[in-house]
């Protein structure tokens, strides 16, 4: 008899990775195919605090953003038949990133894509995403970030694929967890 305790079936996906990587805009797409609620994490904060992003983090400082984030991530996580989409800088919290590689159901599933896509997708959002124009840090945050990305479940190079690929590759790590849980 193997007394290997079986992975639980997955009951919510959260999308992370690089700004532009295609989140926001996979996870409505990926909740529909599924017949799942979609959630940016971004756009709860916003609700709640009722300020952009960019303004919690000129008022309050990153770490306080980083606290809020992290405090949201915990709660939503908690919930089934979901697709979470991160912000880009959620994986760099440890207990958010621990929490969610090791949260029975969860599938943490990070859209992989090169620098310069980030900048050819998101120009001309400068406005909303000030680090745009900082290109050296920039740079800095994407190599930082780069290898805790890389530790979600699965990875997907979604550069030079559809969001509607994306969504394929998804159900299809999806359904070989299944089979193997």
């Amino acid at each position: 008899m193997n007394s290997r305790l079986k992975p639980a079936p997955i009951r919510r996906i959260v999308l992370t990775g690089f700004m532009g990587s295609g989140k926001s805009t996979v996870g409505p797409l990926l909740a529909a195919r599924l017949g799942w609620q979609f959630i940016d994490a971004d756009d709860v904060i916003v609700a709640e605090t009722g300020m952009p992003i960019t303004e919690f983090f000129a008022r309050q400082g990153e770490a306080a953003f980083r606290e809020r984030e992290h405090t949201t991530i915990a709660r939503l996580a908690g919930e089934d038949a979901l697709v979470l989409a991160l912000g880009g800088g959620a994986i760099e919290t440890e207990p958010t990133r621990e929490l969610l590689l090791n949260s029975s159901g969860t599938l943490l599933v990070h859209l992989e894509v090169k620098l310069e896509t980030t900048l050819a997708r998101c120009g001309g959002t400068e406005h909303t995403r000030p680090i745009l124009a900082d290109q050296a840090n920039l740079r800095a945050r994407y190599e930082r970030r780069s290898p805790l990305y890389r530790t979600a479940h699965i990875s997907i190079a979604a550069d030079e694929i559809s969001p509607e690929q994306v969504v394929e590759a998804v159900l299809q790590a999806v359904a070989f967890h299944g089979r193997h849980s």
